[in-house]
């Protein structure tokens, strides 16, 4: 009796543990999404609590067309890809900048965002004018941001924050020289607030495209993503999310 215990008892581990290496307690039919939620206009709190903006919109419609829930697991910008890595969440719908690192790194899907980075400084300061009067100045970044690396490039000595509202808190407070950010984000933030103590200097003269990204492995998700994403364009649904953050298509 003692023996068929114990084989019973060694079968129902076995079977759990094959379960579990098999992925049996994840549910297919949900879309685990890392973002911010502190980015606007794409990622943020609306005022009934939620997460709302362009990239939650675009992601939720991607999840629909794949026949998905949405579950969106926040996360600060400078972990996102750690959480991606050790599977906390599939996706990351977060502005992520198309480049050659992320090419090599990750699964990314095609761009839904085409936009410019602008360099930002306090009104009262008069002593940048271009990229190149970043040398020797300090900018507020976050770290690991396609931006961040921009402002590095042009000398400015990076002091790491979460995101865009902490860098133009810094950069009011007159804690920091500049910040190096995406030119629609800025748009949303001087919408808001106004432009009485930050001022747009210069576009920093590139174009960024932004994608969704995945693991390496994950290149069949993907490749559902890409359809649903050219489903999206398609249909007119891309164009009316764009529109109604932006006033115009920055999808295309």
């Amino acid at each position: 009796m003692r023996r068929k215990l114990f084989a019973a008892v060694v079968a129902v581990v076995a079977t759990t543990g094959l379960l579990s290496a098999c992925g049996g307690g994840s549910d297919p039919n949900v879309l685990k999404v890392g973002t911010e939620g502190t980015y606007a206009p794409f990622s943020f709190q609306g005022g009934d609590g939620k997460l709302t903006g362009y990239d939650i919109e675009v992601v939720q419609a991607v999840a629909d067309k794949l026949g998905k829930k949405v579950e969106f697991v926040q996360t600060p910008w400078d972990a996102i890809f750690a959480g991606l890595e050790s599977k906390r969440f599939d996706l990351v719908a977060n502005q992520v900048t198309l480049n050659a690192d992320r090419q090599n790194k990750y699964s990314l899907s095609q761009p839904y965002t085409t936009s410019d980075g602008v360099l930002v400084t306090n009104v009262n300061n008069g002593s940048i004018t271009n990229l190149a009067d970043l040398r020797g100045k300090t900018c507020a970044q976050s770290a690991t941001s396609n931006w961040g690396k921009v402002a590095a490039g042009a000398g400015c000595k990076v002091e790491a924050v979460e995101g865009f509202v902490q860098a133009v808190q810094l950069l009011k407070q007159g804690r920091v020289d500049a910040t190096v950010n995406d030119t629609l984000a800025v748009g949303e933030y001087t919408k808001q607030h106004g432009t009485s103590e930050i001022k747009v200097v210069t576009k920093t003269g590139e174009t960024s495209k932004q994608v969704l990204a995945a693991r390496k492995d994950e290149t069949r998700l993907i490749e559902d993503v890409d359809k649903a994403l050219d489903q999206l364009r398609a249909d007119g649904t891309l164009a009316k999310i764009s529109d109604k953050y932006f006033g115009t298509d920055v999808s295309k």
